[in-house]
């Protein structure tokens, strides 16, 4: 069969590649059509667009990209027309990816959407676009299963499909330091790295005794990195962020999925978030969850300090990593993520969905 894939960030293009290799196994004749990234280009998928030039973050830098973002979304509806996929499998991506469920499911074509958009945090209301446009959801999170169907809509809950990543477990690290390592990972966008790594350096010279390593990406090139930087102590791990994690004893994450990828390492973090202001209002009166990263969302309970906007300083920061750096506050997180791993399930989400979607497409 043919499939359009459409993911849009660094984590999406890791999840699609994993069901890409396990549809292959199923499906020998199978041909893939995607925008994402290198590991989706690995697995073989012709690559329409690359995720470096479709992350924007933020409230006002949609509107500044605007037409950008426009001229993507009527390229992609002629692509898919042009391939005439038997399948669009959707990867998370809301804000691009309900338009052209809308527009795939108008054209005939099966729509399934793969890592449930946070519409519990914010948007509820497009619960109705979800049950008109998509055929089958495939979620992550242990509590969007009696969510969905509170709301009228039946998904299949998959387990998240990090636990089977993790799980590998061979990953690199070519760095050689005598010192303990504090890892930063500032994301993978240029507006939010130049905007959290500095303060995230903004500790460096407190922690003498540490080597603070920064996870960096093929989507971002070196120098930007290096131009924040400037002339600290402070070395880049490119394309290394497991290899990173699993030989540090603590982080300063960005929020989003390098909170839970962190905490399945079992690496005490502090959570950190700043946009710029205009975005920041916005979301306030939207998002309406307690916490923001995922660890303290799906444990609903602060099990991991969140640092945001104005909170995001030097003199927190510096605080809040001497904390997680004594033993006492490091083991009653480390319980925490015990727990929190019971409750993702188990692994093989790759595995299920594709069955589903082989299942679901007859």
């Amino acid at each position: 069969m043919k499939y359009y894939i459409i993911s849009g960030e660094a984590s999406g293009d890791m999840h699609a590649a994993n069901l890409v290799a396990v549809i292959k196994e199923k499906d020998e004749k199978s041909v893939f059509r995607a925008w994402g990234g290198d590991k989706l280009q690995q697995q073989g998928a012709t690559i329409v667009k690359h995720i470096k030039n479709l992350a924007f973050m933020g409230f006002l830098e949609v509107i500044v990209n605007l037409p950008t973002i426009l001229k993507n979304i009527n390229f992609c509806k002629k692509d898919i027309l042009d391939f005439q996929p038997d399948a669009l499998i959707l990867v998370d991506y809301p804000g691009f990816n309900f338009r052209i469920a809308k527009f795939a499911k108008q054209n005939g074509i099966k729509v399934f959407y793969y890592i449930s958009p946070q519409i519990w945090a914010w948007k509820k209301s497009r619960i109705k676009q979800i049950r008109k446009n998509v055929d089958k959801m495939f979620v992550i999170l242990p509590f969007e299963k009696e969510y969905y169907k509170a709301n009228n809509f039946e998904v299949d809950f998959v387990g998240h499909p990090l636990l089977d990543e993790i799980a590998k477990d061979n990953f690199t690290f070519s760095i050689n330091t005598e010192k303990p390592i504090i890892a930063l990972l500032p994301g993978s966008r240029k507006q939010e790295i130049s905007k959290i790594l500095p303060q995230m350096l903004s500790v460096v010279n407190d922690f003498s005794n540490y080597q603070f390593i920064v996870a960096t990406t093929n989507a971002v090139e070196e120098e930007f990195y290096k131009n924040i930087i400037q002339n600290r102590n402070v070395l880049l791990a490119k394309n290394e962020t497991y290899g990173l994690l699993k030989n540090a004893e603590a982080a300063l994450v960005t929020s989003g999925t390098a909170t839970l990828e962190t905490a399945l390492f079992n690496i005490p973090q502090v959570v950190c978030y700043k946009t710029n202001s205009f975005s920041y209002q916005i979301a306030k009166h939207l998002v309406k969850t307690k916490f923001i990263s995922l660890v303290n969302i799906i444990m609903d309970k602060m099990v991991v300090k969140e640092l945001i906007q104005a909170e995001l300083n030097p003199k927190n920061l510096s605080a809040s990593l001497s904390d997680i750096l004594e033993n006492t506050n490091r083991k009653e997180i480390q319980k925490d993520y015990s727990a929190l791993k019971v409750k993702l399930g188990k692994k093989g989400a790759s595995q299920k969905v594709a069955d589903l979607i082989l299942k679901y497409n007859l």
